[in-house]
C-alpha cells in the first residue's frame, strides 16, 4: 500500500518546495497538496484576509509546475489535494476551481472539497454540481469529507454534513456522479458524538471510498496526531479497509503533530510520520496475506 502525507504543516516551517523534498527523503510515495494558503481565513472574525503566497497570485500555475518538477526529480508524485475551507465562507468557495486546476497541474487526481457543515445533502449538491464540469475537464475527482460540529454543552462533537454513513451516502446519492467520491477522515469518524465509527463508515461507503485522511486522537478532540500515539485502534480499521477492497493511498493528515517541531528538526518529525505510515501499510499487507 502506497503512503502519502499532507505537506501544509511542513510547508509552514520550510515552504512547499522543501516540504516535498523532505517527504520524498523520508520514504513517502506521494504528497497531499495542502492549498489552505491560497487565502488566509480569520476564524475569529470569519473573514478572508489577503495573502502573499504564490498560490494566491497570478503566477500560481508556475509555482505548481515547479513543485511538480521537484517531486518528479525526487521520485514521488501528488496523489491528492485539499482545497481551502470553511466552505460556509462564500469567498473561500471562489478558490475551489483554482484548487482543482492546481491539483491537475501537480499531477493529482483527487481534490478534497469540504461540504458545508450545516447544509443538507441537496444544498451541498448544488455546490458540487457547479464544480463538477470544471473538475471533469481537468480530470480531477472531487472528494467530499465527513465533517463535525462542536457541542460545548455536551463537551463533544455533534452532527455535521457527511458525519454519518447515512449522511455521507445521501450526499453522494444527491449528486450521483462518479466524479464525486468519498474521502474518509479516520479521526473525525472516531470522535465521541460523531454518530459512527471509522469501521462502520468504511463498510457503508464501499467502493465510493477513494481517499483517506489518517491521524490519531483521544476519541474526543480532533487532535490530528501521528498514528499510534493516542487512542484510536487501527487494527480493525485496517481490516475493514482490506475487506472493502480499498486500493487508494494511506494518506496521513497528522498536521498538528509537527507543531512540536521547528525548521531545524522537522526532518525528524517527517521521518517519524513515514514510519507510522509504513507501519499502517505493513499491517494492511499482513492482513492481505492472512
Amino acid at each position: 500500500m502506497k503512503i502519502s502525507t499532507e505537506i501544509g504543516s511542513i510547508a509552514q516551517l520550510v515552504g512547499e518546495k522543501k516540504a516535498v523534498e523532505l517527504v520524498a527523503d523520508a520514504g513517502f510515495d506521494a504528497f497531499d497538496f495542502s492549498m489552505f494558503c491560497m487565502c488566509d481565513y480569520d476564524w475569529g472574525k470569519r473573514i478572508v484576509r489577503p495573502t502573499m503566497h504564490p498560490l494566491a497570485g497570478r503566477e500560481y500555475l508556475k509555482f505548481v509546475r515547479e513543485l511538480k518538477h521537484i517531486a518528479t526529480e525526487c521520485g514521488i508524485q501528488c496523489n491528492q489535494s485539499h482545497a481551502p475551507f470553511p466552505t460556509s465562507c462564500v469567498e473561500i468557495r471562489s478558490y475551489f476551481k483554482r484548487a482543482i486546476e492546481c491539483t491537475a497541474e501537480s499531477g493529482g487526481n483527487i481534490c478534497v472539497v469540504h461540504p458545508d457543515n450545516n447544509k443538507t445533502a441537496e444544498e451541498n449538491a448544488e455546490m458540487y454540481f457547479e464544480l463538477l464540469p470544471f473538475a471533469k475537464e481537468h480530470g480531477v475527482k472531487i472528494a467530499a469529507e465527513n465533517m463535525w460540529n462542536w457541542d460545548s454543552s455536551k463537551g463533544h462533537c455533534t452532527f455535521a454534513a457527511c458525519a454519518t454513513p447515512e449522511s455521507f451516502n445521501a450526499h453522494l446519492d444527491a449528486v450521483g456522479d462518479e466524479f464525486l467520491v468519498a474521502c474518509l477522515d479516520i479521526g473525525h469518524a472516531e470522535m465521541c458524538g460523531s454518530g459512527t465509527t471509522a469501521v462502520e463508515m468504511i463498510g457503508a461507503l464501499g467502493g465510493r471510498l477513494a481517499a483517506l485522511h489518517i491521524h490519531d486522537n483521544d476519541k474526543l478532540h480532533d487532535s490530528h496526531q501521528i498514528p499510534f500515539s493516542m487512542h484510536i485502534d487501527f487494527t480493525e480499521i485496517i481490516e475493514a479497509l482490506r475487506d472493502n477492497g480499498y486500493n487508494g493511498y494511506f494518506t496521513l493528515e497528522a498536521d498538528s503533530y509537527l507543531n512540536a517541531y521547528t525548521k531545524d528538526n522537522v526532518v525528524e518529525g517527517v521521518r517519524n510520520l513515514a514510519k507510522a505510515a509504513n507501519k499502517l501499510s505493513e499491517m494492511f499487507e499482513d492482513v492481505m496475506v492472512s
